[in-house]
């Protein structure tokens, strides 16, 4: 894989804005929308990820609403492959594929349309952040129920501390994940 330096992701922290008690008190939200204000700190995140998964061979980005679509699209259009979208319940227009989950507060359902992956077809799995994994990993089952493989996964940000990573690996014991900006606490 190509070249990472960690030290560019920490100086990426200051496009990152914390807004504590976000969604419910106890929570610090790490809200991206001011690097993505920022054109020269957008380009350099997403250069940094791309920089990490340089020589991986994908067929398609696929990235969960909202924020993922951001970033996904983005790094589809660098890699030059295609994008596909896994969204909530009734928002895709054709025939799709379901799988429901569990998350640290109540169960979710992740949608993408039946044709979207291919048998064989290499997957890269994108989001702005990585947190507790429940999302990572209904993604990830969802692109293998479909007869893909998840290529590995990428994220703007990760929670440490949340235990994403883990739980990623539990399911998935040789996904490759990599992660631009990194929260240890």
């Amino acid at each position: 894989m190509g070249e990472y330096n960690a030290q560019d992701g920490e100086a990426l922290k200051r496009y990152i804005r914390d807004i504590p008690d976000f969604p419910k008190k106890g929570i610090v939200f790490r809200d991206i929308t001011p690097l993505l204000a920022n054109s020269d700190g957008y380009k350099s995140a997403v250069d940094l990820l791309i920089s990490q998964l340089e020589g991986m061979p994908v067929d398609a980005v696929a990235a969960p609403e909202a924020r993922g679509f951001i970033v996904g699209t983005s790094v589809a259009s660098a890699l030059g492959v295609g994008f596909i979208p896994i969204r909530k319940p009734g928002r895709l227009p054709y025939n799709t594929k379901s799988y429901a989950y569990e998350k640290e507060y109540g169960r979710d359902t992740v949608e993408m349309h039946s044709d979207a992956v291919s048998c064989g077809d290499r997957i890269l799995l994108v989001d702005d952040l990585l947190a507790v994994g429940g999302t990572a990993n209904a993604c990830a089952e969802l692109i293998r129920k479909s007869k893909g493989t998840v290529a590995g996964m990428g994220f703007l940000i990760e929670l440490d501390y949340l235990g994403g990573r883990e739980s990623i690996l539990r399911e998935n014991p040789d996904m490759d994940i990599y992660s631009v900006i990194r929260y240890k606490e």
